[in-house]
């Protein structure tokens, strides 16, 4: 089966995390305690941030769609990882590696650019304090919201359209634990370079400009903050903004670690284990960046759990 005419099959085989009978069991438990974490985590603020009026705020709101992306782009890889380690076959149809791949596109591209927004949420709150509630208006909010979901919705048919729409040929085997782009190319016998260029083109516009449009901000929340004359001011503007920037490293870190690695030591090993960590290990650290470091978010738990105490007793 691996070296057939993928035009006649309707199955891919992924390669999984690793070819290692031994690790399969451990690496079981450990996605599955991932995962448990990431949805009870990000399913958990969703909820809060709905239900907690004290969270009905402009940087909560985008809070929640971050959470979503998160949950879902977990949602889209880690189920069917998990099931391959069970029954030790790793297939995936035709038409389900072309619905994975595109919801991963959407939620991972739609991530670059609501990180982009809550970076201009902080500036306008930091930079402009007495306009926020009149700049940041709700009409905006969901605009700053839509805008990711839009693009990145385009971006994931367009791949996945002129992906899925091409010849595969040679062996149908999948160099990765999930179907993405760069390997699907690869086992493309028509010409790709076209595809292969917008691919290129778009990564680097995705980064670039999500990343200027946080450092910018950042750099004008800096000014302000070094021109405070109180030190309790300069503290309260770097822990509203400390959560966020701690996700940003991580995120925007892993990206640059595998994108920026030299080609003498570029592979498809240290992809995998690049992207193991911002599909799966990302999405279960953001909620708990942004309970652990954030008195409301705690503040705001509390006084669900009093609420569900008065009602149960």
């Amino acid at each position: 089966m691996g070296q057939q005419n993928l035009t006649s099959t309707t199955e891919f085989i992924l390669m999984g995390v690793t070819r290692n009978p031994k690790l399969q069991f451990p690496l079981f438990g450990i996605f599955l305690s991932i995962y448990t974490i990431t949805v009870v985590g990000n399913l958990g603020l969703i909820i809060l941030t709905q239900v907690d009026s004290h969270l009905h705020t402009p940087m909560y709101f985008f809070i929640r769609h971050l959470t979503f992306f998160d949950l879902s782009n977990s949602t889209v890889i880690c189920p069917k990882m998990l099931v391959n380690f069970v029954l030790e076959q790793n297939t995936i149809s035709y038409q389900a590696c072309a619905t994975q791949l595109a919801f991963f596109l959407l939620f991972i591209i739609s991530e670059f650019f609501i990180l982009s927004a809550m970076a201009y949420d902080r500036c306008l709150a930091i930079c402009n304090p007495l306009l926020y509630n009149v700049i940041m208006s709700q009409r905006l909010c969901h605009l700053l919201v839509a805008i990711p979901y839009l693009y990145g919705t385009f971006q994931a048919l367009l791949f996945t359209i002129k992906i899925f729409t091409l010849t595969f040929c040679g062996s149908n085997i999948i160099s990765h634990f999930y179907c993405d782009d760069v390997p699907l190319l690869l086992m493309l016998c028509s010409n790709a370079r076209e595809i292969e260029l917008l691919i290129i083109f778009f990564s680097a516009l995705n980064l670039i400009s999500s990343l200027l449009i946080i450092l910018v901000s950042y750099v004008l929340i800096l000014v302000v903050i070094f021109r405070m004359q109180s030190a309790e001011g300069r503290k309260k503007a770097f822990s509203t903004c400390g959560s966020h920037l701690t996700v940003v490293v991580v995120f925007y870190g892993s990206l640059l670690f595998m994108y920026l690695q030299p080609n003498s030591s570029h592979s498809f090993e240290t992809d995998k284990m690049a992207s193991v960590f911002y599909t799966l290990v990302i999405p279960m650290l953001n909620p708990l960046i942004y309970s652990l470091r954030n008195k409301e978010v705690k503040n705001a738990f509390h006084r669900v759990i009093k609420k569900l105490c008065r009602l149960c007793s």
